[in-house]
């Protein structure tokens, strides 16, 4: 029996082992699992060839849907609307060089792809907070501070400078390590991905698509959670208000700039964590008219920063940390969306991003633009969960005719 080899001269079984490997890990480990797994001899320029080429092909589909769905034309996935949903929009960071066909490494620089996390939740309503109180780990003094470093080490926040570096708070400060159920936990059904190398306009128009597809747009409850990156909001305004998604501030981005105030603002090691612990309740307790005003006061004692001041400055910390909370107080109304069963931290898109950091992102891994587009959309198929790498697959490929050596051109 002859055997159907696709373009790549490779049965279309193997061809979606090869890509999937590759969408997963580096194309170096790839080629030798693939040896290992199912005896494929494989170099590493034929899977990344092979994934690219593939991952391509995805992105043209998608953008095709993009399009269909613009022109009112795409179709729902599913006719019956979710009750609750969320998008959680969020950037991460890689390196590209120049796409030239010299050796080496050529004009490289950081770019920011755009993740977004898409969602249906199994949560309820309720006429009373679900969870008044904040919870232990955001009242341990030992987590916050690690969990402070974390968001800070991602970049956007500034981290106040101490005179005697890290303080412990005294006992009577601190909380039990004993960790209690939280009520009104958000409970995570089904989960896509959406990524792009694009603008932050054209990842509006992925989102939407996305939440179209999926018929989040209909859910009866539907959240929008992000970080104070101004983009996020826009892509809000124009795509999602629309669709009566609430906007929602995450709560560990205003933790992280509150505990940064509190250190900023001064005093012994107690005293900037009581301060801390009576800002942050008042945050958790929607109470942002007292928050504002504590932060105004406090900014209004270090004085106005100077334009060269440092981010670790002080006065700059509080100062920023004013303006955030001015540029977000619509969206820090907490009890009203635990009350809502929404969401109020964009946990699953961080979750979602160290999975696409462990393919794309390192120090020594350069894409080019088109190389890391490609990649992208098969991570993101495989780390969503409604079958999107199956119905991929499912589908016809384009056909390519042979052009020269390990070279491959689309037929029209």
């Amino acid at each position: 029996m002859k055997l159907d080899l696709g373009p790549e001269d490779y049965s279309p079984a193997l061809v979606r082992k090869i890509v999937r490997h590759g969408g997963k890990d580096p194309f170096e480990e790839a080629s030798v699992d693939l040896h290992e797994d199912i005896g494929l001899d494989i170099t590493p320029k034929q899977v990344q060839r092979i994934t690219e080429r593939v991952g391509s092909e995805w992105a043209t589909r998608r953008d095709r849907e993009v399009a269909a769905f613009q022109q009112g034309h795409l179709t729902r996935l599913h006719s019956q609307a979710p009750e609750v949903a969320a998008v959680m929009p969020d950037g991460g960071r890689l390196q590209t060089r120049a796409s030239d066909a010299k050796p080496g490494v050529h004009d490289p620089k950081w770019r920011e792809p755009k993740y977004g996390c898409c969602l249906t939740l199994d949560t309820k309503e309720s006429r009373r907070d679900p969870a008044p109180e904040p919870p232990e780990a955001f009242l341990s003094p030992e987590r916050v501070a690690r969990l402070v470093g974390e968001v800070a080490s991602r970049g956007g926040v500034p981290v106040a400078r101490t005179r005697k570096g890290p303080e412990r708070v005294d006992a009577q400060h601190k909380r039990p390590a004993r960790r209690r159920p939280r009520r009104g936990q958000s409970k995570y059904l089904v989960r896509t991905a959406v990524a792009t190398m694009g603008r932050s306009e054209r990842f509006g128009e992925l989102l939407a698509m996305e939440t179209h597809r999926r018929s989040l747009d209909l859910a009866r409850r539907k959240a929008f959670v992000g970080d104070g990156e101004q983009y996020n909001w826009s892509i809000w305004r124009e795509h999602f208000r629309p669709r009566g998604f609430v906007a929602i501030l995450d709560f560990v981005h205003l933790l992280t700039y509150i505990y940064q105030s509190a250190q900023a603002a001064g005093g012994s090691a107690p005293q900037r964590w009581s301060r801390y612990e009576r800002w942050l309740r008042w945050a958790w307790g929607g109470e942002r008219a007292r928050l504002l005003s504590a932060l105004t006061r406090a900014a209004a004692r270090v004085g106005e920063p100077p334009a060269n001041a440092a981010e670790s400055d002080p006065r700059r910390v509080l100062a920023s940390a004013r303006t955030y909370v001015i540029n977000n107080l619509d969206k820090m109304d907490y009890p009203r969306y635990r009350k809502l069963g929404l969401p109020t931290s964009s946990a699953p898109v961080e979750s979602e991003i160290k999975q696409f950091n462990r393919r794309v992102k390192g120090t020594e891994k350069f894409w080019t633009e088109e190389g890391a587009e490609a990649v992208l959309q098969v991570r993101a198929a495989y780390l969503s969960q409604d079958g999107r790498a199956d119905r991929n697959w499912a589908l016809p490929r384009p056909h390519y005719r042979a052009v020269g050596r390990n070279r491959l051109a689309l037929v029209s």
